[in-house]
């Protein structure tokens, strides 16, 4: 076989070898992909795009048919369309990171969804997954490890930020392909390049603006929104459809779901905040005199263990509710694993139903669509179904929405809508 335009030459210097590897994967060229790959990061970028070698080869994997209008594919194409999947696969197999950014700020997967290959996308998002499922099950051993609790407190100001309402994404380097010979490599989160992303003691302490339409804290960060209106309407419609339920609230912010659940006339209707100033507003506006309503002051994770605490007197039962909603602010994924792992099932009634804004990941497709499917995962493994709702969200941003927010918080064009329940 004579070798093609991409293969190695063993006499190149390193930048010659770096553009190699991206033109192999650009002509997905497997088997001078494999030699290169010995030698060389599959994670490589070029100095003036940013391209990796994914973004190489996804850009590459456009049929020529779909340029000229033709959409017969013949089986000489047929077998270079598997190509592009396999050239994917290798660069997975052998590190390459599944959310690096180029100098267009779009991931692999965005490049793939924009143009059009959903099936080199949907590879990317289950190899997003398996990173994501993999980095938190590390954090989990990590933690198991640590005997002296030193980095708790580290942990909370700085963690995994991809939490709801958390306002950019931070990539988190690493995958793995679930061959079982493929070797697992996790690389390190990469630092965000811009100001820290909010954590919740540093909102919990920030002085909060209140307007008609949102709530923003003291670096103009987005809080909540009156966009969300529609969202929360109709969950809270689907987690409370009868009057008379027993209904818990985890984070009021402008009140919108749980004016919602007060329309349903609960039996009764717990709220959980934190904020000091929202706590204030909530007095204000007569929450604290609402029929039914019980507020308690402080964070969740110092309330809920006193609400699963058994009943003083044995004639009394255990608190039990048949709708949860939560919906934090600047807390990180785990925060909502640890809720829904710990505390849901000691305080859902057999046939309750719970839901959270499902908003992590939501300030690129790729990322949003990666961390529902892990959530999925996560709440299967904990004993929930989960059903999904596709709700249309308008374009904000041509709406002038993020005007005077700081960092816009939803990016995607449709917001996944879960409602939890025990599985059957």
């Amino acid at each position: 076989m004579q070798p093609n335009d991409s293969a190695p030459d063993p006499s190149s210097n390193p930048a010659t070898d770096a553009q190699q590897v991206l033109h192999a994967a650009s002509h997905h060229d497997l088997d001078s992909l494999q030699i290169l790959l010995k030698t060389h990061s599959a994670s490589i970028q070029d100095p003036s795009t940013g391209s990796t070698p994914l973004h190489a080869a996804i850009e590459g994997a456009a049929p020529p048919h779909r340029a000229n209008g033709n959409t017969h594919i013949d089986s000489e194409e047929e077998e270079e369309s598997e190509k592009p999947a396999e050239t994917v696969k290798l660069l997975l197999q052998n590190g390459a990171i599944w959310n690096d950014l180029d100098r267009n700020d779009e991931t692999p997967g965005c490049l793939a969804l924009r143009l059009g290959l959903l099936r080199l996308y949907d590879l990317l998002v289950d190899a997003g997954v398996r990173a994501e499922v993999l980095l938190s099950r590390l954090e989990g051993y990590e933690r198991i490890g640590d005997d002296d609790g030193e980095d708790d407190d580290e942990e909370e100001e700085g963690g995994d930020s991809e939490g709801a309402r958390v306002v950019e994404n931070t990539p988190q380097d690493g995958d793995t392909e679930n061959d079982t010979d493929t070797p697992i490599l996790v690389h390190p989160p990469t630092p965000p390049a811009e100001e820290p992303q909010p954590n919740q003691p540093t909102y919990l302490s920030s002085p909060l603006t209140f307007r008609p339409d949102r709530i923003l804290d003291a670096a103009s960060n987005g809080i909540m929104m009156s966009w969300e209106t529609n969202l929360m309407s109709l969950t809270a419609s689907l987690l409370a459809p009868t009057t008379g339920l027993r209904i818990l609230n985890i984070g009021h912010g402008m009140g919108i779901i749980d004016t919602h659940f007060q329309s349903t006339s609960p039996l009764t209707h717990h709220i959980i905040e934190a904020h000091p100033d929202v706590l204030t507003r909530m007095r204000q506006e007569g929450w604290y005199e609402k029929p039914g309503v019980v507020i308690h002051e402080g964070k969740w994770q110092d309330v809920l263990p006193r609400l699963l605490e058994p009943p003083a007197n044995d004639s009394e039962e255990p608190l039990l509710f048949d709708a949860i909603y939560f919906d934090t602010f600047a807390e990180p994924y785990s925060a909502l694993r640890t809720f829904f792992e710990d505390f849901v099932i000691g305080l859902l009634d057999d046939r309750g139903q719970w839901g959270f804004f499902n908003g992590m990941g939501a300030d690129r497709q790729v990322c949003y669509d990666v961390y529902t499917k892990v959530v999925e995962l996560d709440l299967f493994e904990a004993g929930f179904d989960v059903e999904w709702t596709d709700v249309e969200v308008p374009d904000l941003e041509g709406k002038g929405e993020w005007e005077g927010v700081k960092r816009a918080y939803w990016k995607v064009g449709g917001y996944r809508l879960p409602i939890c329940r025990f599985m059957r």
